[in-house]
């Protein structure tokens, strides 16, 4: 249920009304960023060189609002085939060092998923435009929107002449989705300088579950990722000659897959469920007021029917309960026609989301050892290996820390309401990252509505949660200087 906003300060008034008469030179700023092609997935030295300008861009901006900039150098990539190609820096900007106030430093991205009309968008992914008040265009939402919404609240009270209430940091990268490529490196090395004043972090990479309300979140699942091989020699066989005479790889690989996860969704290996974090009353209560219509999230998923029937089910089972994902076999014949191949080699590729108190390593030996098992009663002749390739731990935050309460109360000026209280089913291990390294509360504050799109066509954010985004940000700043 939505109420009145609560009223602003005279401050905040000005900076609102600000906002609003600079809007559409809010929109151009995001217009020229999207304009940009800073996809950092494919390795083509011309995008690389996208992704240099961006980041030069927005430390030019940043400088012009009076921050200190420093460019950080992140070295060169190397690739499979050989080439090199320049790693874009990442931004660590300041501005304010009053030890009174406190020091929030938001995280961004600038990169982008690759993206081409062709592939199903209504316009050029890479010309802002606008219908019916939402501006297409990709990283309109992800994540150059948020940043700018960042650098409007701050410019607003520059405008003003007025002193921002917080110190702000800024780190921002360029390589989010490629896997944020050495940015651990460069968080443990400024942990005693850049980092040593930050009070609190803040990212704005994510969505609402809902179109219209806001939401704070509080926690991603984890991911740890497996491969599986099954090998009986490097060539492949014919049928017709070897069909019946030797144990098949992908036989033995078919039935280790479909070991691993039953038709209701749940998990078979032993002692998975062991650690997850029991379910409280209190969060359960937090379910049950979240803004999520499931007959509308049915029809924009295109699902005829989910594994579970009520809202809370289906949340929980995204956010807190561990899900096993089965994404793909190499070695197989995947091609049209009918090729009457034996695979001798076969790799099959699944994925578990970890959430709270399960561990990365403990799950890579229960699975080991489920797999084992299940081989080795098959009686097989062939050779079988499991890695874990990719271990990334579930993140979790206290939502009494202070920022919590302060976006909450933010929320409630802007937005007239109460956000929902959630967590993101992906995974976000940059937040796991400053928590572990930084040790200072980190919270998830996002701008985009649940149809944004990221990553896919026709990717947009709404001119209202771009322009009230950049007004939420603002009303932090003075809801975060009276709590601290």
């Amino acid at each position: 249920m939505f109420l009145s906003p609560a009223t602003p300060s005279s401050l905040l008034e000005k900076v609102f009304q600000h906002i609003d008469l600079h809007q559409d030179e809010f929109v151009q700023m995001l217009k020229e960023w999207v304009a940009v092609e800073s996809d950092s997935v494919q390795p083509v030295p011309r995008l690389r060189q996208e992704l240099l300008k961006m980041m030069d861009m927005a430390a030019d901006k940043l400088q012009r609002l009076g921050a200190s900039v420093d460019l950080v150098d992140m070295g060169t990539q190397q690739f499979p085939d050989g080439q090199n190609l320049p790693i874009p820096p990442t931004i660590l900007a300041e501005l304010g060092n009053d030890p009174k106030k406190p020091t929030v430093c938001f995280y961004g991205h600038l990169d982008v998923q690759p993206a081409n009309k062709e592939d199903g968008w209504l316009s050029d992914p890479y010309t802002l435009t606008e219908v019916d008040g939402k501006l297409y265009g990709r990283g309109a939402t992800d994540n150059k929107g948020p940043v700018l919404a960042w650098i409007n609240a701050v410019s607003a009270f520059g405008a003003l002449d007025q002193d921002l209430p917080v110190n702000v940091k800024f780190i921002i990268e360029g390589m989010e989705e490629a896997g944020s490529i050495a940015l651990e490196e460069v968080v443990r090395r400024e942990k005693q300088r850049f980092f040593s004043s930050v009070d609190y972090i803040v990212i704005s990479d994510n969505l609402w579950v809902s179109r219209r309300k806001p939401a704070l979140t509080y926690g991603t699942r984890g991911n740890s990722y497996f491969t599986v091989e099954v090998k009986c020699r490097d060539q492949d066989f014919h049928s017709g000659t070897f069909g019946g005479i030797l144990n098949e790889p992908m036989a033995d690989l078919v039935a280790l897959l479909g070991s691993l996860v039953d038709s209701s969704g749940h998990i078979l290996i032993p002692g998975i469920y062991d650690r997850v974090a029991p379910l409280t009353e209190e969060e359960k209560q937090m379910y049950k007021s979240i803004d999520l219509d499931l007959r509308e999230y049915r029809n924009s998923t295109q699902v005829e029917k989910f594994l579970f029937d009520t809202k809370e089910e289906i949340l929980m089972h995204l956010w807190r309960y561990p899900s096993l994902s089965i994404h793909g076999i190499e070695g197989a014949f995947d091609e049209p026609g009918a090729k009457t191949v034996i695979p001798g080699r076969v790799i099959g590729k699944f994925s578990i989301r970890l959430v709270p108190h399960m561990n990365a390593s403990v799950v890579e030996k229960q699975v080991k050892w489920h797999l084992e098992d299940i081989f080795s009663k098959r009686n097989s002749s062939n050779q079988m290996a499991v890695s874990m390739v990719l271990g990334l731990q579930p993140w979790i935050a206290d939502i009494k820390d202070n920022q919590y309460l302060a976006a909450k109360r933010a929320i409630r000026t802007v937005f007239g309401t109460e956000p929902d209280m959630i967590r993101d089913g992906s995974t976000i291990p940059i937040a796991k990252i400053f928590q572990d390294i930084i040790q200072k509360s980190v919270m998830m504050l996002p701008l985009g509505a649940v149809d944004d799109g990221e990553h896919s066509q026709n990717e947009k954010i709404n001119r209202w949660n771009y322009i009230e985004g950049s007004k939420l940000f603002a009303a932090f700043f003075l809801e975060m200087a009276k709590l601290h």
